[in-house]
């Protein structure tokens, strides 16, 4: 483009420039996946677990992907409890889950995401219905810079599921690969859950949502003391 003996028209230099563009993402993604890769190998990757709802986060992930996340189905229960992950750290786990499984998906047959609390641990599902892999050999996706049953080079060097693995293990979660029942192969995120308030199971209402559930008129709890009627109404802030 920069040759003065070439005349480009505008068309032209526009999808040359959007090549470029697409090419510099790519190169980034992959450095970064490097650098991340090398730091949990050296164990110096950087983790800041707080408790956080898995249905914004795969909602960002979805939004990170771009025209191909627009066709992925997400059933994510509100009643959730929160997990205890690094946010930023799981959104990455679920684009590259998940882009994995949009490029194995056959058309018309989007991945579908699914979630679901069990005991002290909360289960995202990226399930999809591609050729899937045997049982034999699932482990082996997970080998860095393997990509099973995968010939074209163009579209990653096999780091995604490998550096996948790392960080949810890092985040104190699992990663294992299932087949997908109907066929294909489903994706197991297993995450701690996020303590609950009041000493509540997880799935179970905290404290604010107890307080929130509607009470006939006329009744407290028993043994309940009435309220004090407060002096003054100052305003307070709610903690984020």
């Amino acid at each position: 483009m920069r040759s003065p003996d070439i005349l480009w028209a505008d068309e032209d230099r526009d999808e040359l420039l959007a090549t470029a563009d697409e090419s510099l993402d790519r190169l980034s993604h992959l450095v970064d996946n490097l650098l991340d890769m090398s730091r949990l190998q050296a164990g110096a990757l950087s983790v800041f677990p707080r408790p956080a709802g898995l249905e914004e986060i795969v909602a960002r992930a979805l939004d990170d992907m771009g025209p191909d996340g627009g066709d992925v189905v997400a059933e994510i229960p509100d009643s959730l409890p929160e997990v205890l992950v690094d946010p930023a750290i799981l959104e990455r786990v679920i684009v590259n889950l998940t882009a994995n499984a949009v490029r194995y998906s056959p058309a018309g047959q989007p991945p579908l995401l699914t979630a679901s609390a069990l005991g002290h641990r909360v289960e995202l599902r990226i399930a999809d219905r591609g050729p899937g892999i045997p049982g034999p050999d699932r482990d082996r996706v997970f080998v860095p810079f393997q990509r099973f049953g995968d010939t074209d080079n163009t579209t990653g060097v096999g780091l995604g599921l490998a550096l996948s693995r790392g960080l949810t293990e890092a985040m104190g979660g699992t990663l294992e690969p299932e087949e997908t029942p109907g066929g294909g192969l489903t994706m197991v995120v297993s995450l701690p859950a996020a303590p609950q308030p009041d000493g509540a199971a997880p799935g179970e209402p905290g404290r604010r949502e107890r307080d929130a559930t509607p009470q006939e008129p006329g009744r407290r709890e028993r043994g309940a003391a009435p309220s004090p009627r407060p002096a003054t109404a100052e305003g307070g802030r709610l903690a984020p």
